[in-house]
């Protein structure tokens, strides 16, 4: 049976050349991947599906490659990619997700997210979230020159790493009780999610979350081979 395959937080950039190589390697050393899940923050920063980069043409090759060999290839929007859409997806046939998505893993239904949401107790990351994800500033945004994005999208970054760096590590956490009302409204018993670069399967009272891992020296992978679902840490 074919792999279902998760990953998240690989946050490439032209400063991130071994992660995006192995990545790749990644992807050409599997056997059959029936679905590959990205979940978010795949990028670093997304600044529109018109993105001439380098970067950006190497990996929509990488992974037409993992396509043509059947591979189905769904993406979550991130925190740092939420601008990616279906016009780059479409290059190697793709499907954006909605944020909030459930499919059926290991015999039963799970719920699949990128995970910011769930990190309620940050309330100017969420604030900074209804902003940017509002269609005024995306269409004002978009309608920039690229290189004015490019501009914009370090100063983002530099602003959200100032950010992160002076608060609380716990705030940076899921929220328990979002956890719980995501899975309730969905009616499932597992939840998988990327963002907080926590990789951890959690066992709740009747459910389960499994937190997918950052790529830094090592990648991370959520496997589900038909029979078993592991999370797998590996050398890149």
């Amino acid at each position: 049976m074919a792999n279902t395959l998760f990953v998240s937080d690989l946050h490439l950039s032209e400063e991130t050349a071994h992660i995006e190589q192995g990545f790749y390697r990644f992807l050409d050393n599997e056997g059959e991947i029936g679905r590959l899940f990205l979940l978010g923050d795949i990028f670093e920063a997304w600044i529109g599906d018109d993105d001439d980069s380098d970067l950006a043409r190497r990996f929509a090759h990488a992974l037409t490659a993992r396509a043509q060999r059947g591979t189905r290839i769904f993406f979550t929007p991130g925190n740092r990619d939420f601008l990616l859409g279906a016009d780059y997806l479409s290059q190697f046939g793709g499907t954006r997700l909605e944020d909030e998505v459930c499919v059926e893993v290991a015999g039963s239904q799970a719920l699949l997210m990128h995970g910011d949401t769930l990190c309620t107790d940050d309330t100017d990351y969420l604030k900074f979230r209804a902003l940017v994800h509002s269609p005024q500033w995306q269409a004002e945004m978009l309608a920039k020159p690229l290189q004015e994005r490019r501009a914009l999208a370090q100063q983002l970054r530099a602003m959200s790493m100032n950010a992160a760096s002076n608060k609380a590590e716990d705030i940076m956490d899921v929220n328990d009780l979002a956890v719980e009302d995501a899975l309730e409204r969905h009616c499932v018993t597992r939840l998988i999610h990327g963002h907080t670069h926590r990789p951890q399967r959690h066992r709740l009272a009747d459910a389960e979350r499994i937190v997918l891992g950052d790529w830094t020296s090592t990648g991370w992978c959520l496997r589900d081979d038909g029979a078993t679902l592991a999370l797998e840490q590996f050398p890149l």
